[in-house]
């Protein structure tokens, strides 16, 4: 048997796992993210606390396939990094991490293993082809073909939350530019879908009394029938459906993996969006499944593992 470890590198905090390759989670856990100084600490951290496992365990040197990492950024094929929000510019990551803790090191864009983690082990195993959106704060995503990620020429493969969707928007999305998917299909968008029903009529909701608009309150007010929440919440999955059969005609995957803090609402956040995405897929892609993801925070550190296999 062989073993690995999967790093989910993120702003605040890195998580990991120590996996078997047969895709069993041994163990996990979770250290600070380093920012200061440029986070040139960061590589020396998660080699320590690697180092620190591996000396917990009567493993061999040989027994470990290596460390697999998933970076909120780009990872260039020479192994170094691009990272605003940790303040990397053409970090050394992958020789740094290969140097403190002697075992090989591969590294991604953590859309892109979360992507492969629930293609490996999650909502899309038994596939050859997923595309996984991640409705979280923004909307990201991952596109795995054939079993290979699909990176692009510019590392910007699976950028699904900055499909333009709406050209009349005034409002400036996060990359500068408007009317991306994300601006309607994240938390954040879910919420001011709300905000603007609420302001456009004088509709009564159950929305109106509660503490925080916000995503989970829209799901939670139109499951239990609350009109204006209801048709929120359709058009934010009719917003969502329209980039989605944007992507599988682009990529025809075999199916559409739905993850992020938003798909909470479950079943009927699928359900909906699975109706209007009929309405505007592609005739070969309509029947094409929209699933739940099933890894959660996890699906990272499962991604970079299995990048090792």
């Amino acid at each position: 048997m062989k073993y690995g470890y999967g790093v989910d590198l993120g702003g605040t905090t890195v998580k990991m796992g120590l996996f078997a390759q047969s895709g069993e989670l041994l163990d996990k856990w979770e250290i600070d993210t380093d920012t200061t100084g440029g986070g040139v600490n960061i590589p020396t951290d998660i080699g320590k606390s690697i180092l620190a496992d591996m000396n917990k365990h009567s493993f061999d040197k040989e027994d470990y396939l290596g460390v697999g990492i998933g970076v909120p950024g780009q990872v260039w094929p020479d192994g170094a990094a691009d990272a605003v929000n940790l303040g990397w510019k053409r970090f050394p990551l992958i020789g740094t991490l290969q140097d403190i803790t002697g075992l090989r090191c591969v590294g991604d864009n953590d859309a892109n293993t979360a992507a492969m983690g629930e293609y490996w082990q999650g909502g899309g195993k038994g596939y050859q082809s997923l595309v996984l959106i991640t409705l979280g704060t923004g909307v990201g995503g991952g596109i795995i073909l054939d079993g290979r990620c699909l990176q692009g020429a510019h590392r910007a493969g699976g950028e699904i939350g900055h499909l333009p969707v709406n050209p009349t928007e005034t409002r400036v999305c996060g990359c500068g530019n408007r009317g991306c998917l994300e601006q309607y299909a994240s938390a954040t968008g879910c919420a001011r879908l709300a905000m603007d029903a609420l302001a456009g009529s004088d509709e009564p909701s159950t929305l109106r009394s509660a503490r925080k608009v916000d995503a989970r309150a829209v799901w939670d007010a139109a499951k239990a029938g609350d009109a204006l929440a209801v048709r929120v919440a359709e058009q934010f999955c009719q917003i969502l459906a329209r980039g989605i059969a944007t992507v599988t005609a682009t990529v025809d995957p075999q199916v559409v993996v739905i993850g992020g803090g938003v798909s909470r609402a479950g079943q009927l956040l699928i359900d909906m969006t699975q109706r209007h995405y009929r309405r505007y897929a592609f005739n070969a892609c309509k029947d094409t499944p929209i699933v739940l993801a099933k890894l959660g925070n996890d699906a990272g550190m499962y991604g970079c593992m299995a990048n090792l296999l």
